[in-house]
């Protein structure tokens, strides 16, 4: 479903992404693990077109999406998930996920989409008429996550979906997470810092530093590589 092959992505003259290749099929849970600043996120944005490589192809079932601009990637049926949520707090919890939506046309799906939604998430359908900035850290990130669903994405882009958020909370999410995919075949790509989590909720996993990728494998043997549990499981 997406393939990278040797994508350079920079931030002026400092090189984040160093000849990327990666794989991923359709319906896998995928995750990237690494440090802070190893380029986890910067993956993700140049998928979205948020930030476009500056070499290398990124193929999307096929087609060249590098160089497109967001709105179109995203018409193309992927969706990301910000770091930190980024939901617009002043508008209601509704109106958020009409955002999501905003480029589709089928109103009769979008409202079948947001009743599946209220079932995922019934906190978010208790608060719809409630600012999404008045929203706990946890709630703000189920709405973050429909929103990206009201686009009905094929391929969703979770970058940091755990960050700051309570243990209860993160088991929740990581559950819908997997419920999305084997309900709907949702493929996820999952940007981690919390390595353990995310190898547990994946199928195969890939290990990135400093910008370039140095391990990939199945996500449970990557559990008991004595390398990845060193540095990054605290075993």
């Amino acid at each position: 479903m997406l393939e990278l092959q040797n994508v350079e992505t920079f931030y002026g003259n400092i090189q984040a992404l160093k000849s990327i290749s990666l794989e991923i099929a359709q319906g896998e849970i995928v995750t990237l693990i690494g440090a802070n600043g190893a380029g986890k996120s910067t993956t993700l944005m140049s998928i979205s077109g948020i930030v476009p490589p500056r070499s290398g192809v990124i193929l999307f079932e096929g087609q060249p999406i590098q160089g497109m601009p967001p709105n179109a990637i995203v018409s193309m049926g992927i969706s990301q998930v910000p770091e930190g949520r980024r939901i617009f707090p002043y508008l209601t919890v509704l109106e958020n996920l009409d955002m999501g939506a905003f480029l589709r046309d089928d109103k009769p799906e979008i409202k079948t989409d947001l009743d599946y939604i209220f079932e995922l998430f019934p906190i978010l359908a208790e608060r719809r008429h409630q600012a999404g900035g008045t929203l706990s850290g946890g709630e703000q990130q189920m709405l973050a996550i429909s929103r990206a669903l009201m686009a009905r994405p094929r391929l969703l882009l979770l970058d940091e979906p755990s960050l700051g958020l309570a243990p209860l909370v993160v088991k929740r999410i990581f559950e819908i997470v997997k419920k999305i995919n084997s309900e709907n075949n949702t493929t996820v790509f999952l940007v981690e810092q919390n390595a353990n989590l995310a190898l547990k909720t994946a199928h195969r996993g890939y290990v990135m530093e400093n910008g370039r990728i140095i391990m990939a494998d199945a996500a449970d043997k990557l559990m008991v590589n004595e390398d990845v549990r060193k540095a990054y499981l605290g075993i």
